[in-house]
């Protein structure tokens, strides 16, 4: 017997419902005409290297949508502050082809 079976047991009239799940994949995001601002600081947070992604106008659930889509596509950690995605390493060049294919403008400062 598994949960789902003790649950009706217990529950006979309650009404089991699948959850909504989020895709990342196939949401619209808010398209902007200013360039995203694409930087790399060697000596980032707490000394080690990270890529900043500035400049996005988007609301906070575009904000953590895209977030998340790339922490995902790279394989990497990162968080988002005061409207900043900060993802951990050197991966610029491959944040810019990532939003390039989704349609963004991209300004890449520095080096």
């Amino acid at each position: 017997m598994d949960l789902q079976d003790q649950l009706k047991k217990l529950f006979p009239d309650h009404q089991f419902q699948e959850p909504d799940k989020v895709s990342s994949e196939g949401a619209e995001l808010f398209m902007q005409d200013e360039p995203i601002i694409c930087k790399y600081e060697k000596k980032g947070r707490n000394g080690k290297p990270v890529t900043i992604l500035e400049n996005y106008n988007g609301s906070d659930e575009d904000i953590k949508i895209l977030a998340k889509e790339i922490k995902s596509k790279l394989g990497v950690g990162g968080s988002i502050k005061d409207n900043t995605i900060i993802i951990q390493g050197n991966y610029r060049d491959k944040i810019m082809e990532i939003l390039k294919d989704k349609g963004f403008n991209i300004k890449r400062v520095g080096g």
